[in-house]
């Protein structure tokens, strides 16, 4: 995922545009237009009028915005005596090794597309299927040397990666694994499960209540000081990327397996950090400026999530709805403050730097336990999925998870044909392709979450043989065509483009030359320009916090790591390359003002530019280093 220092970056902004073409010419011939002007945006966010949880989350969200003239705050250099170590580790906690599996294709791997079409037979939960599981989400998929260099790379994407998602399995007994239902920690660079603690067979009757045999949970947590070390201020939208990344991992794993995920997302964070072991942790002590000394309280992990992974069918079918209390859920997890956690969490860095404000937004966004769904509906997956099923260049499954990468560099030269574009796009809406509405979680892996979409897409096209370059928009919940439409400039087209299927909601907006345009918004950075396309995620911004209250803020972005998860795979499926951009301009060419709608999270695709100087080594075993 790229996110260039700002520094670097100043000297060439003035140099940075192309005389546009056509409309866009007319459109963003002034400065202001283009955002180009040197005062930053005005806005007009009434922030006293918020309730106060929500007033620090759009405090939060202002000051670490990118604008033309001010970057967000970070360090002005990186400190690699005290760069956090990768891997969390209970080194005292009793680990039990996972099967390994070959990287690349075999006879039993399905082809790419198919878990996107319907679940397979659900296969049992034993040592050998929750290894699999484990290794095609969250293990190592490479080690990477140069010179004196070697780092290793996951699964799951990662902003700089940096890794800030633990993974935990809360679960019943497993053939092979544990006889007794037990909590344990995933670690990835050992491809092993620290176990952390026992649970009583009875009060694991009583956690699984109402959910098909062979369920079991996964939790993720973060750790704020692995992005902050690089990123400063706006690590806690790059953390909550990440979490996204992984759930769409887990769930795409999962999928292959027979097996559908749900996010229990009633529980409070309260009842996350029971659970998963990590109450009692020392908390923060804020300061009122960002801090540096040895404070080892900023490595505590702040729990996210809760994923429940069930089989897909009953006896061939379906499953209907998970029925869960909620409230007697909440009542069995608070007897895990009885149960004792093995393990000490190993020292990451030994010095750190408190960024205050990152804290007080976590505060914030803690979320209380409510009852949003007495019953979770499962939805059948929708059909059609296929606009352009040639455009997938026969992978197996495991070759396109285990092989993604984050490009560095876009050569500026491929490009991809219309149907490819559109076969991409098809996978990225929620209620999929066909469908006569957008909004409802229901194709995979968006069908983990527990919201409609509240993310859009603004899209460059640059390189897409048979479409116009230009800016093009993706509606993805149609609930907010209107207001999209009334928020955005009266000289968008909003027009169909040519050979777009009937039920792909793409509009073109404005056509011309935008690869210098979208290199500019994206912090000058060429990979946006030089790929195929490339977007923005557009958030229902304040609406949706006000309706959802202030912990809804990670959960968008949650939802943008998620698309971004299905577009790094899709690119790599189509035989292209992708990358996150976490470093872009925030406020969108779009003429949006206030908080209505905002921009999370930037995407690039197009033809990676590969290294030669960088050699690939295999996941496992890997060297005997932390890196």
């Amino acid at each position: 995922m790229a996110t260039n220092p700002a520094s670097a970056l100043t000297s060439r902004r003035s140099a940075i545009f192309l005389k546009p073409t056509a409309s866009l010419k007319t459109m963003f011939s002034s400065r202001s237009a283009t955002m180009a002007s040197a005062a930053p945006p005005q806005h007009q966010t009434p922030i006293p009028t918020l309730p106060e949880k929500l007033s620090a989350v759009i405090k939060y969200h202002e000051q670490t915005k990118h604008s033309f003239n001010k970057y967000a705050r970070g360090p002005h250099g990186l400190d690699w005596a005290n760069q956090p170590n990768p891997f969390r580790r209970y080194d005292t906690a009793p680990a039990i090794s996972l099967l390994h599996f070959p990287p690349d294709k075999t006879t039993d791997d399905p082809p790419y597309p198919d878990p996107f079409l319907q679940f397979p037979a659900s296969k049992p939960l034993d040592k050998g299927t929750l290894s699999q599981f484990f290794y095609d989400s969250l293990a190592l998929s490479a080690w990477k040397t140069t010179g004196y260099s070697t780092w290793s790379l996951r699964v799951n994407p990662s902003s700089g990666n940096l890794h800030p998602t633990e993974g935990y399995i809360v679960s019943g007994p497993v053939s092979g694994i544990s006889e007794t239902a037990f909590v344990a920690h995933y670690a990835p660079k050992e491809h092993k499960l620290e176990v952390r603690a026992e649970i009583p067979l009875d009060l694991w009757a009583e956690l699984s209540k109402g959910l098909p045999n062979n369920t079991f949970f996964v939790g993720l947590s973060s750790i704020f000081w692995r992005e902050a070390w690089k990123y400063g201020e706006r690590a806690f939208r790059y953390c909550n990327h990440d979490v996204g990344h992984a759930i769409g991992a887990v769930s795409i794993a999962a999928a292959v397996l027979g097996w559908d995920t749900r996010l229990i997302d009633d529980l409070g964070s309260e009842q996350l950090d029971i659970l998963l072991g990590l109450a009692g942790q020392k908390e923060v002590a804020i300061t009122e400026r960002p801090v540096k000394g040895y404070m080892p309280e900023i490595e505590r992990e702040h729990a996210d999530c809760l994923l429940a992974v069930f089989p897909g069918k009953v006896s061939g079918r379906p499953q209907p709805e998970l029925r869960i209390d909620h409230e007697s859920l909440s009542s069995v997890i608070s007897r895990f403050r009885g149960i004792e956690f093995k393990g000490r969490p190993n020292e990451l860095s030994k010095e750190h730097v408190c960024w205050d404000i990152i804290y007080r937004t976590a505060d914030a966004v803690k979320k209380p336990l409510t009852e949003i769904e007495p019953s979770i509906k499962v939805a059948p997956f929708p059909k059609g999925q296929f606009f352009s099923e040639e455009s997938y260049k026969s992978f197996s499954i495991r070759e396109v998870v285990r092989k993604r990468r984050s490009a560095v560099d876009m050569d500026g030269k491929h490009s991809i044909d219309r149907n490819t574009f559109y076969q991409i796009l098809s996978k990225a809406l929620p209620s999929g392709l066909n469908e006569e509405s957008q909004g409802e979680q229901e194709q995979l892996p968006f069908r983990s979450l527990a919201w409609k979409s509240e993310l859009h897409m603004v899209l460059f096209v640059h390189r897409v043989v048979g479409l116009q370059q230009g800016i093009y928009f993706l509606v993805r919940n149609s609930q907010h065509f209107d207001a999209l439409r009334r928020a955005t400039r009266s000289e968008f087209e909003w027009a169909k483009p040519e050979g777009c299927p009937p039920g792909l909601p793409l509009y073109g907006l404005a056509m011309g030359d935008c690869r210098q345009l979208a290199t500019r918004l994206s912090c000058h950075q060429d990979i946006a320009g030089d790929g195929c396309f490339s977007l923005g995620m557009l958030a229902h911004f304040e609406p949706t916090l006000r309706n959802r209250h202030a912990w809804m803020y990670p959960r968008l972005f949650w939802e943008a790591g998620l698309l971004g998860q299905v577009l790094y795979l899709e690119a790599h499926a189509v035989g292209i390359s992708a990358t996150g951009i976490g470093c872009y301009f925030d406020d969108p060419v779009l003429g949006l003002s206030g908080n209505e709608f905002q921009s999370l999270y930037h995407f690039t695709v197009g033809t990676g530019v590969l290294d030669k100087r960088i050699m690939s080594l295999p996941a496992y075993p890997g060297p005997e280093l932390d890196s």
